[in-house]
């Protein structure tokens, strides 16, 4: 007779996670918990996960926001109690039928699959839909995994657990916000002070460091985000936070109606195996008017032809990337050739591969003093925009000069060719005369 395996294995909820285990256990579907940096979110996830498995045999997804990240932090990432893996804890080798460690995948006896997966690529994963997510740090996730995810697990009856610290009033804000208030979510936010895990001294040991790394403001800033869950403190390391801040505040993230007199000029960066940003621009004046993004994946040249008319506005040019004269897979044209084919308005311009890339961002913050955007029809973009930052060092405890490239990465290139290219009255960025932040005239 097969020996018996009881799960959780070997693990029980602590006292502060008990609420959400019952919910969960209870059938609950749809979770969300801000819990402070140590808490235990992977752990029990993983441990619900394993139960969950069992319980309806299916596929299951632990997401992190990169594959890469998903891999140290969930797949190798080793237990300090306990010195095992911590995927051994929560699936122990007596209820696996095979492990693969290229595809970060475990099978169980039972004929359920349980995958590590990042938003970076969950839409190039091949096989059955999930049953059940744990989104972790869903704050620096791609916010368009849980569009894809949401009718699925709607469909099947599954469940999502989103567990993450804040980062900043971004889509993990907007999600707390929405599910605080949703009497079918069960939604969570605990401190340091509600679990208790940590000891006072070494939270003012931790808030030293942070201070002596980040400086004063900023180190208790990060300090709170982490252990009282704040989600008041900018992302750190973000190129136009502070920018993107102050437009909101002069009230230019707002609702700008489109001038149909006047013509548009897009912004492209062009994916291949990932996604191609498009910006839509009018120049009215000195100011620059972002009326529309538009952001997809796994799609042609032509498509994006179809997207252009499907607008409907009149176009004045079409900045495209240096990489845009390069073959496109499939047709033995350019996205350059193409669109200048296409029969659609507006010329097309070519920009050189920048020399100069931090020097780029840096003309961006320039840039931004002169737009304002479409809270709407530009909100993913702004997103992006907003969180785009600096790569981390963890050897040498300091920002790299490099920007972290992830989901961000596609609006931003895209943002920062639209600011290279333009032209408003006065040259991009030019700040010599000051700017009339007004009401725009009501046009269709």
């Amino acid at each position: 007779m097969p020996e018996r395996v009881r799960l959780p294995n070997n693990w029980e909820p602590r006292p502060y996670q008990r609420d959400a285990w019952a919910y969960l256990h209870g059938g609950g579907k749809r979770a969300c918990l801000v819990w402070h940096r140590r808490a235990g979110k992977d752990d029990l996830c993983l441990h619900w996960t394993a139960c969950a498995a069992f319980e309806r045999p299916a596929t299951y997804w632990h997401m992190l926001p990169q594959a890469a990240q998903a891999r140290k932090a969930i797949w190798e990432a080793v237990d300090p109690h306990s010195g095992q893996r911590r995927i051994d804890l929560a699936f122990p080798a007596r209820v696996r039928r095979r492990t693969n460690e290229a595809e970060m995948l475990i099978e169980l006896v039972n004929g359920s699959i349980w995958r590590v997966v990042g938003s970076d690529n969950y839409d190039a994963l091949v096989g059955s839909p999930p049953a059940g997510v744990v989104l972790s740090e869903w704050a620096l996730a791609d916010p368009t995994a849980w569009a894809y995810l949401s009718p699925i697990l709607a469909e099947n009856g599954g469940w999502a657990v989103f567990a993450y610290t804040p980062r900043g009033k971004n889509h993990g804000w907007s999600l707390y916000q929405a599910a605080r208030r949703d009497p079918d979510w069960h939604c969570e936010l605990r401190t340091v002070d509600d679990t208790g895990v940590i000891d006072r001294a070494a939270l003012i040991a931790d808030l030293r460091d942070k201070q002596a790394l980040y400086g004063a403001e900023q180190g208790r800033a990060l300090w709170d985000q982490e252990w009282y869950c704040s989600f008041e403190a900018a992302v750190q390391g973000a190129y136009w936070g502070g920018e993107l801040r102050t437009a909101a505040e002069e009230g230019r993230i707002t609702r700008v109606p489109v001038d149909r007199a006047v013509p548009v000029t897009t912004a492209w960066d062009i994916g291949i195996d990932d996604a191609t940003a498009i910006w839509f621009a009018q120049v009215v004046g000195r100011e620059v008017r972002v009326i529309d993004y538009h952001e997809e994946s796994g799609r042609d040249a032509a498509h994006y032809v179809d997207v252009l008319r499907e607008r409907g506005y009149r176009y004045a040019e079409h900045l495209l990337p240096h990489d845009a004269e390069r073959r496109e897979i499939g047709t033995g044209k350019s996205y350059a050739q193409l669109l200048r084919e296409a029969g659609i308005e507006g010329s097309v311009r070519v920009l050189a591969r920048t020399r100069d890339l931090l020097g780029d961002i840096n003309a961006v913050r320039r840039f931004l003093g002169t737009c304002w955007f479409d809270e709407e029809r530009c909100g993913r973009g702004l997103e992006a925009l907003r969180q785009y930052r600096r790569e981390w060092d963890d050897r040498r405890h300091t920002w790299r000069q490099t920007p972290l490239h992830d989901w961000t990465s596609h609006a931003a290139d895209a943002f920062r060719l639209l600011a290279s290219g333009l032209r408003p009255a006065g040259g991009a960025g030019d700040t010599s005369q000051p700017l009339a932040y007004r009401p725009l005239p009501n046009v269709a």
